[in-house]
């Protein structure tokens, strides 16, 4: 298998991307608005005033997977991330089960999150409106098909507008924290034991709250899947990962001790979906409500963005080394992105909602599919751990910062990862786990043609380790920085650290 390197080869238009872009994107894939209202409230009734212990120890093993991404990024630079450098590290079957992971997690999560995307929208103009299901999943349906045209026309063309829908709800969300511990009027004083173990019990178990911060935390390695449309992919993409994660975690831990101090545990979860807007209309009486509740179609768009670039970059991959179609790797000659890639996607969701729309399946097909993608996703996290410590095992002894950065930190994430797939198996419901371990089991039959159909270099790998680094003693220069202003740098995004 080839060392792609984000200059071109493969097709894809390299220099896109900066690392500022990488850190926004990072920030969109965890669509900190949209899981904020999706699970902080489920969070806070699993372990009340312990939401921040949780939020904040889970932070630490995931910090770890997305240093493994980091290093094992510089080595290789392929749009297939864990795909490509699990098979290399650890075992070609093990790659092909980990991309095959990440395919169908962003699949199922794009059809599950497509109608309450559609629905958030409608709800902005009229709370009757979202309530019909139908409705909503015609607006949703709008939204993801404006997001895949944008997805494949380049990664760079929505680069401003996902920078500002990304800024605004930061902005939004940051606010109100600070309104909340600056107010005089309390449901609870701040206290620095929400931090600690002092709050779990019987009843508010550490395990129940990791299994619901592991999901808060998915989504930032979308910028692994773009390092060869990155400028100085082999470091820009994995440091706007990690620099993206930090956010997020920070975001999320400053807004779950605002809910903490605002409005109590009780009241979080009593709000019935109007957590923001019960949220915001305590920080700021009158407006509040509805300012934030406008970060949520803005968050839920843009991770569906975000998604379907993870999902059609890893396609494109697989179709370039022949282990899935190969015309899932052709490339639109003008664009320069995996157009192949995202037409399948697209039809695979709209074949999807529209089967679910037929049927009357309703909702509760979406919510299994949302549930049982945490454990292909804690798969892959898991292997891209152990990956790290396999491709550096001769330098982890070269020094302490290598043996922890390198070693015990991304090894120390893969074992949470590993946990949390063990542990969420018994809670999960039988359709969770059929859509969840079926699709990871589905992946067999495609991975034993690619294997048995005609040897594809794949399945051949050159071993991946620090010699790669070492061949590269140049930054890698893109075709795009090579062609001067005009090659991506006017619209003032495409800025490196």
């Amino acid at each position: 298998m080839n060392d792609r390197r984000g200059n071109g080869v493969g097709g894809l238009r390299a220099g896109s991307l900066g690392t500022f872009d990488s850190v926004v994107m990072a920030v969109a894939g965890c669509g900190p608005a949209y899981t904020v209202i999706a699970l902080i409230p489920a969070l806070v009734a699993a372990v009340g005033f312990a939401a921040p212990a949780v939020l904040l120890y889970c932070a630490v093993p995931m910090v770890g997977i997305a240093l493994a991404f980091r290093h094992l990024g510089r080595l290789d630079v392929n749009s297939g991330a864990t795909y490509s450098w699990v098979a290399r590290s650890l075992h070609p079957f093990l790659g092909f089960l980990s991309g095959w992971a990440v395919v169908v997690s962003t699949t199922l999560f794009v059809i599950g999150s497509t109608t309450p995307a559609g629905r958030a929208t409608l709800s902005l103009f009229d709370e009757g409106l979202a309530e019909d299901d139908v409705l909503a999943t015609a607006a949703g349906l709008g939204c993801f098909l404006l997001m895949a045209a944008l997805v494949a026309s380049g990664a760079r063309i929505a680069a401003r507008a996902r920078a500002v829908a990304v800024g605004i709800q930061l902005a939004l969300l940051l606010a109100v924290a600070v309104t909340a511990l600056t107010q005089d009027a309390h449901a609870a004083a701040f206290s620095f034991s929400w931090f600690g173990f002092g709050h779990f019990d019987t009843a508010h178990t550490f395990t129940a709250g990791a299994l619901i911060a592991s999901a808060l935390y998915w989504g930032w390695d979308v910028t692994a899947n773009l390092s060869e449309e990155t400028r100085s992919g082999r470091g820009g993409s994995g440091l706007g990962g990690l620099i993206g994660l930090l956010v997020v975690v920070a975001t999320l831990l400053t807004l779950t001790v605002s809910a903490n101090v605002l409005l109590g545990p009780e009241a979080v979860t009593a709000t019935d979906g109007g957590f923001l807007h019960q949220l915001g209309e305590a920080a700021w009486p009158g407006a509040g409500g509805t300012l934030l509740v406008l970060a949520v179609p803005l968050s839920m768009i843009a991770t569906l963005e975000t998604t379907l670039l993870q999902a059609t970059r890893t396609l494109f991959a697989m179709g370039r080394d022949r282990t899935l179609p190969s015309f899932l790797g052709r490339i639109h000659r003008r664009w320069q992105t995996p157009v192949a890639a995202t037409l399948a996607v697209v039809a695979a969701a709209v074949a999807a909602l529209t089967l679910i729309a037929l049927t009357g399946s309703g909702l509760e097909v979406l919510g299994d599919a949302l549930t049982g993608i945490g454990l292909l996703i804690a798969f892959y996290y898991a292997l891209a751990g152990i990956s790290v410590a396999v491709a550096f095992r001769s330098v982890l002894l070269a020094s302490p910062a290598n043996l922890v950065l390198l070693g015990l930190w991304p090894l120390a994430g893969a074992a949470f990862n590993i946990w949390v797939l063990a542990a969420s198996i018994p809670t999960l419901t039988g359709a969770a786990l059929a859509i969840g371990l079926g699709g990871l089991a589905l992946g067999l039959v495609p991975l034993a043609f690619a294997a048995f159909g005609g040897g594809r270099p794949y399945f051949r790998p050159s071993p991946l380790g620090p010699q790669n680094l070492e061949a590269s003693d140049t930054p890698l220069v893109d075709a795009a920085a090579a062609a001067g202003p005009a090659g991506g740098r006017r619209d003032g995004l495409l800025s490196d650290f």
